[in-house]
């Protein structure tokens, strides 16, 4: 990518994250200019539109997408796709951000089940319980 925003293309790439929270000035400077001022006003120009502008080339061919645009305090989180990977191919994000890893989903389920004390979970749950069966 030869523009303006190669060095955000470039960012995002070796971050080898899965999601990346920045603010409109961090994205300034990464790529060393001013985003234009449609960017602050338009939620529509930080959508996933390949044809929408310039830069949101830049972030799908390093393998992201955007969520949680919040126009107010100007930011979002890039989010790299499911099946792209990394420089050099090893993911080194932490297994629980990976999205879609079981990791995640187990994660989001912390503490929405609570076992009684005492409770025995080999103890078999019906009086016919067989084995063989």
């Amino acid at each position: 990518m030869n523009s303006k925003y190669a060095p955000l293309q470039v960012h995002l790439r070796d971050s080898g994250r899965a999601h990346l929270a920045m603010t409109f000035g961090e994205i300034e400077r990464v790529i060393g200019a001013a985003l234009p001022p449609a960017a602050r006003k338009h939620r529509a120009l930080w959508s996933n539109n390949p044809s929408n502008w310039v830069m949101t080339k830049a972030w799908l061919a390093a393998g992201y997408e955007t969520e949680k645009v919040d126009m107010q305090k100007h930011s979002l989180v890039f989010r790299r796709v499911v099946g792209s990977a990394p420089p050099g191919g090893a993911d080194e994000t932490p297994a629980a951000e990976r999205p879609g890893s079981f990791a995640e989903v187990f994660g989001k389920l912390h503490d929405t089940v609570t076992i009684a004390p005492g409770t025995d979970l080999t103890d078999p749950v019906d009086e016919d319980w067989n084995a063989e069966r």
